[in-house]
């Protein structure tokens, strides 16, 4: 393909795109360019593999460290597995792409996102969202788009599109809209407690601007020739979907209007309405029969289309009466359940937190400055995580088995929207120094378990004794959309979820939002239809809120007697070397002779710790008096390390040394220093003198016996 830039510009900032430069071979490709970050974003389609019944849709971001100038530590010296934030990224661009693919294509699609070049400014994110609709275009692959994506700042009350790193750490709000011509296709969003209507109006800012970028990339195909590829969709055999229907339409309304019924009694009712009505009356068919024919010769058509009648019949259930399958109205939340401590006090809070059949337990540990994780080994700017939530789903949480593998990108997704929700109401450095740890096990499954994270991360905070600004909460709405027809769910639970168009996550304070999450299932939604989905979340979660907060309403006061207690002083940073000693020998002795452990911070802020609260103190003492700054006339205890010809050494403090010349040993003359003193006396002394470069020169006279009184009772506290 020829060479093509094209610029865009809005908000004073440039997005510039270069077509048939890179990557020939690729089915498409793009370099989407602001700043100095680049990213070359392809999408090739492959042949379907045999027996294939969903979109092989794979999206992969890749990040080298050449794109900041830098070499990959280890022993390799090349990329190894992808960071947490590349794995985000990757989820990022996947969620509003995929569902405008049409469902029934079944090729092998990948698109791959590679940052090229990084200026720690711009991030790469949402340019490469962007890149991946172009990419797709340029490869011909069916597509409903095109798609853009930008990210959304508020700096004080102003909106801005596409804020550098350093304006979204200064802002109150992190969002990233995606959308369509259709409307807003994918939402995520972290928030300092904003209202309701502010979210709603940065969402419609945000998607003003996704306008633009897709009118440019209308514009880019007109000048190149490109029309967005269709596809027939394949042909549905009418009368074994009139075969299904007429024998099991009946069966299913009447499951579905079973309220009392849980999940899994539904799930084996619906089986058993496809075994006894469907897969029987075909069995019994003549083996000449077309029906026959087609059911054999396409095995999963018969379950493809016995789940599209349950999806339209329980979808018309809520359209036109306004029931769900569990006999809610539509904005109803499913029963809660709270509780707090359910672990030992070896745990150092827990929280359990149920809503209908979903459980997730959730364990806070409270852990030292040392255990926070660094983020500077990647291509982002260097910081150091303090919160840490994790979270974690095992088969058994929905009465599978499968094998345990590590966390997959599902997990690293909704452990990061569990941890955005929370990361607002978190305390200070200054006001709590601990690393907080949460891990989330989702112990059963059915609907939101993101959220219910949410909700056990505030018990089991609360139950550590972490000061929270305010308790979080959080529910996930749903959609049924058929034609102009729009109904909103509160609370869907799993077969609403699998079954409908929208996943809409609003996590957040009695005062307002702190997460958003939004996946569609459909092409776009309009912006009123959005904002009363987050209206209608607001008094579910204050629902959720009041039930927690009836189990624990405040943070403990105490700690758990296992949690580190944590002391911190201030040190002058010039002064750092002194207590890490040579090789770390003075830090190490600290932690072997009082057994707490010692974090020192650049600043010179000192955190101690050790889960008995006097061994910390002692350490504390430790440091204190090593570093505390010595004036001339102040009297001290010491002890005698060493002796010269013209006089002795005194250690007044840890890691402090003064001498004491031969004439200030006594009243008189002194033939012989070792008359007066010998090593590892202890004597009572006063700063005479600190010469130009910081030496001590100590005497034994002049000093009043209350000096020396007082300076033997500080000695022996210390």
């Amino acid at each position: 393909m020829q060479e093509y830039d094209k610029s865009i510009s809005f908000d004073g900032r440039d997005i510039r795109l270069k077509i048939g430069l890179l990557a020939p071979q690729a089915g498409g490709a793009v370099l989407i360019q602001s700043g100095e970050t680049a990213v070359l974003v392809t999408a090739t389609r492959a042949a379907g593999r045999e027996g294939i019944d969903f979109l092989p849709l794979t999206v992969d971001y890749e990040e080298r460290l050449y794109a900041a100038g830098r070499i990959p530590g280890g022993f390799l010296r090349r990329e190894g597995r992808p960071p947490e934030r590349a794995i985000l990224t990757g989820r990022l661009i996947d969620r509003p792409i995929r569902p405008l693919f049409p469902s029934w294509l079944r090729d092998d699609l990948q698109i791959v996102a590679t940052t090229l070049s990084m200026d720690e400014e711009v991030p790469p994110d949402v340019l490469a969202v962007t890149g991946a609709s172009v990419a797709t275009i340029l490869a011909k692959i069916p597509f409903y788009g095109p798609m853009a994506a930008v990210r959304v700042g508020l700096i004080g009350d102003d909106f801005i599109i596409n804020p550098t790193y350093k304006e979204i750490d200064a802002g109150d709000l992190d969002l990233v809209v995606a959308g369509t011509p259709d409307g807003v296709v994918m939402v995520e969003a972290g928030a300092n407690q904003l209202p309701e209507q502010d979210v709603i109006e940065a969402i419609d800012f945000g998607y003003e601007a996704v306008r633009d970028l897709i009118k440019a990339q209308q514009e880019l195909m007109q000048e190149l020739g490109i029309e967005i590829a269709t596809a027939e969709p394949p042909v549905v055999n009418e009368t074994l979907k009139t075969f299904i229907s007429d024998r099991a339409s009946a069966s299913i309304k009447k499951i579905l209007s079973q309220y009392d019924l849980d999940k899994n009694a539904r799930d084996e009712a619906l089986d058993e309405i496809k075994e006894t009505a469907i897969n029987s009356a075909i069995a019994e068919l003549p083996d000449d029969d077309p029906l026959k024919v087609a059911a054999s010769e396409t095995p999963k058509i018969v379950p493809n289309l016995f789940k599209d009648l349950t999806k339209k019949l329980m979808r018309a259930q809520i359209l036109d009466e306004g029931m769900r399958v569990d006999g809610r109205k539509l904005d109803e939340v499913r029963p809660i359940a709270c509780r707090v401590g359910v672990l030992p006090n070896r745990v150092h809070g827990s929280g359990l937190f149920r809503r209908g059949l979903t459980q997730v337990l959730s364990i806070a540990t409270l852990g030292t400055p040392g255990d926070a994780q660094d983020l500077g080994d990647d291509l982002h700017p260097e910081d150091l995580k303090r919160y840490l939530h994790h979270y974690n789903f095992p088969p058994y949480s929905v009465g599978e088995t499968r094998p345990m593998r590590s966390p997959g990108r599902r997990e690293i997704g909704h452990g990061a929207l569990a941890e955005r929700a929370i990361l607002p109401i978190l305390p200070t450095q200054e006001e709590f120094p601990y690393v907080l740890r949460v891990v989330s096990e989702v112990l059963s499954s059915n609907g939101s378990t993101s959220m219910g994270s949410v909700c056990g991360s505030t018990l089991a905070l609360m139950d550590a004794g972490v000061p929270l600004q305010k308790p979080v909460s959080g529910a996930a709405m749903g959609l049924i959309k058929e034609g102009d027809e729009v109904r909103i769910l509160t609370d869907i639970q799993g077969i609403e979820d699998f079954l409908g168009d929208m996943d809409f996550k609003v996590a957040g304070t009695d005062t307002g939002i702190t997460a958003l999450q939004m996946d569609m299932k459909i092409t776009g939604l309009k912006m009123e239809t959005i904002a009363k989905a987050i209206e209608q979340a607001r008094p579910a979660r204050l629902h959720i809120l009041e039930k927690m907060l009836s189990t624990i309403d405040t943070p403990r006061t105490e700690l758990s007697p296992y949690a580190p207690r944590l002391l911190t002083i201030k040190i002058d940073p010039d002064l750092i070397g002194l207590v890490i000693g040579p090789g770390g020998k003075t830090i190490k002795g600290i932690t072997e002779q009082t057994g707490a452990k010692v974090d020192i911070e650049d600043d010179g802020t000192v955190t101690i710790s050790a889960v008995e609260g006097e061994k910390a103190e002692k350490a504390k003492k430790l440091i204190y008096n090593m570093t505390r700054k010595l004036n001339e006339g102040d009297v001290y205890v010491g002890r005698v390390t060493r002796i010269i010809q013209i006089g002795a050494f005194v250690e007044v403090l840890p890691g402090k040394e003064g001498m004491i010349h031969i004439s200030q040993l006594a009243e008189g003359r002194v033939g012989r220093v070792e008359d007066e003193v010998a090593v590892g006396d202890e004597v009572v002394v006063k700063v005479r003198e600190i010469d130009n470069k910081g030496r001590l020169n100590l005497t034994r006279l002049g000093i009043h016996p209350d000096e020396a009184a007082a300076a033997r009772k500080a000695a022996a506290i210390a």
